[in-house]
């Protein structure tokens, strides 16, 4: 029987604060459901014991670094990797308000939580991978190239990308760069934080799913990161859906409304493809 437990991370002393103030707003009507985030948490999803294969991914719902769609880009999602053996840890992270480096820090920091504590959750630490959906899926794309391998490794073992933004530069959702980056980012920031500009040699091997239609987040900035990930011979798969639009979920409707026709067909590759890397 799955298992969920919630902690936060920071304990209520995170290394930089957002400038956010008041409480989380939730509302399960709007498409980010919950705003004003300023407390990191991770909701733990654990399969049965009898199916657990000791992997776990570290979930990062979108919401253009202004919210998070965290039931359908989270918990939905936590729920069917648990049905096939594998942890879900739903990333509740904070909405950086400009401070570009809030995500990244909790991102990483709760890589290093799961993995000094892999063996309570019955986990093996290496194999503890990151997804991310839009926004989340920047965050996610972040954490596998910009980690750092001092102390407790903060390098994800793979990574999952559902249309995700990648690019801070021409190709950017504007609402999700200037919620991380500001109003006014310069040429640094820009290329910083441009996840296809970051790719190193030893960054994890990457499944990425979008859809060609997508009318949010342009499918070039998967191409993109494919690309930087075959230029340093990065083992990488991307599959370009026909149809779909943006913030299609596991459940198979995205954020229209819409029915996402291939939903059983990309779960099929998502589940073959852990079952490669896990």
């Amino acid at each position: 029987m799955k298992k969920i437990e919630r902690l936060n991370l920071w304990n209520g002393n995170p290394p930089v604060n957002s400038g956010l103030s008041g409480n989380e707003v939730l509302d399960p009507e709007v498409i980010l459901e919950l705003t004003n985030v300023t407390e990191t948490e991770l909701i733990i999803y654990s399969p049965d014991d009898k199916i657990n294969i000791g992997a776990a991914v570290i979930i990062c719902p979108g919401g253009a670094y202004a919210g998070l769609a965290i039931t359908t880009q989270g918990y939905d999602f936590a729920e069917w990797l648990n049905t096939i053996g594998i942890t879900g840890i739903v990333l509740k992270y904070r909405m950086p308000n400009g401070n570009k480096e809030i995500p990244l820090d909790d991102v990483q920091e709760s890589i290093r939580y799961i993995r000094k504590n892999a063996k309570g959750l019955k986990l093996n630490e290496n194999k503890i991978g990151v997804a991310g959906f839009s926004a989340g899926g920047h965050l996610a794309a972040l954490s596998a190239t910009l980690f750092s391998e001092e102390g407790i490794s903060t390098r994800p073992d793979f990574s999952i990308l559902f249309y995700p933004v990648i690019s801070m530069g021409l190709h950017t959702q504007k609402d999700t760069q200037q919620n991380l980056l500001g109003a006014e980012p310069s040429s640094l920031a820009i290329a910083n934080y441009s996840c296809e500009k970051q790719v190193q040699p030893n960054t994890p091997p990457t499944l990425i799913l979008t859809s060609d239609d997508d009318t949010i987040v342009s499918p070039v900035n998967s191409t993109l990161y494919y690309e930087a990930l075959k230029q340093q011979q990065i083992p990488a798969t991307l599959y370009i859906f026909p149809q779909g639009d943006h913030a299609w979920g596991i459940k198979g409707t995205n954020m229209f409304g819409q029915k996402f026709d291939y939903v059983e067909q990309a779960k099929a590759l998502v589940l073959k493809w852990l079952n490669n890397h896990c």
